[in-house]
């Protein structure tokens, strides 16, 4: 359960009006999470304060959004000391900071800002996963009645909408686990990452191509250089790249983390469960496949996680 309170670096785009921000885990101070509502009947954040082990693990009380503004030389020392994604050792200070320079609207501490409406008394969250058990689930509706929807990776729809629901928040990927996912998924519907009006994209940074992306994508320009010179965000040529030696948590986990700090109420759809064998790898497989479980990930120390958050009330996690 060490999971929980990895810190983590991500950076958030909104198409509609060129927002973005970075984030770290912990709640923003403007957040739902903090408020009592009465009409939250469950918010998260007082389960989590009266579970003995799990109040421990979570930092509520960090900011979640990194601004332009915080990027400051103690703060570069600090993170320096860890590998990414966690942290910015071994990377370029010059390449960090000419990207996060870029992060400096006003909006750029709010998770929830990009569609200018208010928010609500309690605020509903649904991270949908790409996991098997969605395929015949019938959850579409349920998952749309959030307030906001997390998705991620190879995250089809077309066809599968009484499943999977047709609502999209926030699309949260690694540029790597996005090019391997138009690699992997295109003839099962993947084509191009989901795209609307008030969606908003979560950069994962887990190397310095990331930040080379990020500041592309920014601009509006072509990557520069590295393995992804040419390419331009939603517009990217598929390619092949080498897996890293580094162990992080999953796209699904950081999503579904990213939610509970920032979420009254968090919904997991997708995500891997005791019965997991039962079912394919993902929903929208024509054929079923067995789990692979990779050695970047621990999706066992993972499934535990959910299962036990679950348990104590903290989350909801979809199971059959």
């Amino acid at each position: 359960t060490d999971l929980v309170i990895q810190p983590l670096l991500y950076f958030c785009f909104s198409p509609r009006n060129t927002t973005w921000s970075g984030t770290f885990f912990g709640r923003e101070v403007s957040n739902a999470g903090t408020r009592k509502s009465p009409h939250c009947r469950h918010p998260l954040s007082l389960a989590i304060q009266k579970h003995p082990h799990f109040r421990a693990l979570f930092n509520l009380s960090t900011p979640v959004l990194l601004s332009g503004g915080l990027f400051a030389r103690e703060l570069w020392d600090s993170l320096s000391q860890y590998k990414a994604p966690y942290g910015w050792q071994g990377l370029s200070f010059q390449a960090i900071n000419s990207t996060l320079s870029l992060l400096n609207d006003s909006e750029s501490s709010k998770l929830f800002a990009a569609s200018g409406k208010p928010l609500p008394n309690c605020v509903r969250c649904a991270v949908v996963g790409n996991g098997g058990i969605l395929n015949g689930s019938r959850q579409g509706l349920n998952i749309d009645a959030h307030d906001y929807v997390f998705r991620l990776n190879g995250a089809v729809i077309k066809g599968f909408e009484k499943d999977v629901g047709t609502k999209t928040s926030f699309y949260g990927f690694t540029v790597n686990t996005m090019k391997n996912s138009l690699i992997s998924y295109g003839n099962l519907g993947f084509t191009s990452v989901p795209q609307g009006q008030d969606l908003r994209y979560i950069f994962i940074p887990s190397d310095i191509r990331d930040y080379v992306m990020l500041r592309s994508a920014i601009l509006g320009v072509p990557v520069p250089e590295g393995p992804d010179r040419g390419d331009r965000f939603l517009k990217s040529k598929l390619m092949n790249t080498n897996f890293g030696d580094l162990y992080m948590p999953s796209t699904g986990a950081l999503m579904l983390l990213t939610a509970l700090h920032t979420c009254d109420q968090v919904s997991a759809y997708g995500f891997i469960t005791s019965n997991y064998w039962k079912f394919s790898d993902h929903y929208f497989e024509r054929i079923k496949k067995p789990l692979i479980f990779y050695v970047n990930h621990d999706l066992s120390l993972e499934a535990t996680l959910w299962k036990d958050l679950h348990k104590a009330g903290i989350l909801r996690l979809y199971q059959r």
